[in-house]
């Protein structure tokens, strides 16, 4: 319970910023192919969430804040993976960081069956750590075949293992509870900072047929939602070069 927030900075200081705040697992080990696709045409910060069991969002927006300022950042543009655009609702609300602009990927505001988030949360309170292992296992030889042209990723893939510890599966199970209790919906319906969305085609767990019309409905400052048909959930590690490519056009710099 003693770990520290941890926060990595590549990139020239005199880019633009873009924070990356990651989904239910917490870390940066899924978005290395997005991070090598990226080339450093921006200044990537990325973020690997401690795993504390009575954090509110509001925590999390806090830590990230002092984390940045520690580097002397005080501005930028947001990237939030699923769980994490309930980050960056937050620090849209809090202020306390100059916003430039927000990019959701498999993200959401409200998530559109909080029911299902929260059975969610109790199975994932059942289930085994030794079946999540095994699981785990299995992903990992699918996983290094499916992303065997994006070395950085292969890399990360047992770091991600190793991350999957019993504190971690609590952790998450407390984020899911957030997802379940949080309504950023005010938040996003009086945002004054654009706001884009990136969604992978084949996404069961934010499924973009829902919650793209939402946003677009009550978002007044959605400026763009692009769909990558032939990724998935985690549309940044699985569709990296277009999810780079895109991002960096919303940012301004291609």
């Amino acid at each position: 319970m003693s770990e520290q927030l941890q926060i990595r900075i590549s990139g020239p200081a005199h880019l633009p910023v873009l924070i990356y705040c990651p989904g239910l697992h917490g870390d940066w080990t899924l978005i290395g192919g997005f991070k090598r696709a990226l080339r450093e045409r921006c200044r990537l910060c990325e973020i690997t969430y401690p795993r504390k069991l009575d954090w509110s969002l509001d925590d999390y927006a806090a830590s990230i804040e002092t984390a940045l300022q520690r580097h002397g950042i005080t501005t930028g543009w947001l990237l939030g993976e699923s769980f994490g655009s309930q980050v960056v609702w937050a620090l849209a609300r809090r202020a306390e960081i100059q916003v430039v602009g927000i990019i959701f990927a498999g993200g959401f505001a409200r998530y559109p069956a909080r029911w299902v988030v929260r059975a969610a949360a109790r199975m994932a309170g059942g289930i085994p750590l030794r079946w999540i292992t095994t699981a785990l296992f299995g992903y990992a030889k699918v996983a290094r075949y499916r992303f065997r042209k994006s070395p950085e990723t292969v890399a990360s893939i047992q770091e991600f293992i190793d991350r999957r510890t019993e504190l971690d599966r609590r952790a998450a199970q407390h984020r899911l509870r957030l997802i379940a209790e949080n309504d950023p919906s005010p938040t996003a319906r009086t945002s004054r900072v654009p706001v884009f969305a990136l969604s992978g085609g084949i996404d069961p767990i934010v499924p973009w047929m829902l919650t793209r019309p939402w946003l677009k409905r009550n978002c007044s400052a959605l400026r763009d939602y692009r769909i990558i048909w032939g990724a998935d959930h985690n549309v940044l590690g699985t569709a990296p070069e277009q999810a780079a490519t895109q991002v960096l056009r919303w940012i301004g710099l291609l």
